[in-house]
């Protein structure tokens, strides 16, 4: 409930925070947060007064650097603090570690995008300690990619409305 209230001052006030205000927000949800920052980040988008563009990298930053944190809070190895931020079970992380290690490894770094077993995927690639250059390329070009495609999308979603 609380977090759903949060959810509802944000996107009301969304012009308010602007660029950094979407910076923080990629960030959280990339961490602590439990929920998408793709609503806000199409509430920027659409309004006149935000280019999407800027939008899309600061956004990308912001979720990548969120995406990082976790990866090297996974690096620290401290699973009770893992647990007790994150909320990530030990369980988890082991059962992804084993998962992308017959994978390709770092390079699923591009999918930490993804609901649910993004965050996982991050804390697992720094726990085995993967390559952290190819964990940051792959990262970033997975979280580039998938806001381009949400800006398309809303863009081309708000074209066909005005059609």
């Amino acid at each position: 409930m609380i977090l759903l209230n949060i959810q509802d001052y944000i996107l009301q006030n969304v012009d308010a925070y602007g660029y950094l205000g979407l910076f923080a927000i990629c960030f959280l949800a990339a961490t602590i947060l439990p929920f998408s920052s793709d609503f806000l980040f199409a509430a920027l988008i659409i309004m006149p007064q935000f280019d999407p563009w800027t939008c899309t990298f600061v956004a990308t930053l912001g979720n990548w650097a969120g995406g990082m944190t976790n990866y090297f809070l996974g690096k620290l190895g401290n699973i009770e603090w893992i647990e007790k931020y994150l909320k990530i079970k030990e369980e988890k992380i082991i059962k992804m570690q084993t998962w992308i290690q017959g994978k390709g490894g770092a390079l699923l770094a591009f999918f930490s995008f993804a609901p649910f077993v993004g965050d996982v995927m991050a804390v697992a690639l720094g726990y085995m300690r993967a390559n952290v250059y190819t964990v940051i390329v792959s990262m970033l070009i997975g979280k580039f990619s998938r806001y381009v495609v949400v800006m398309y999308a809303v863009k081309y979603g708000i074209h066909l409305f005005n059609s």
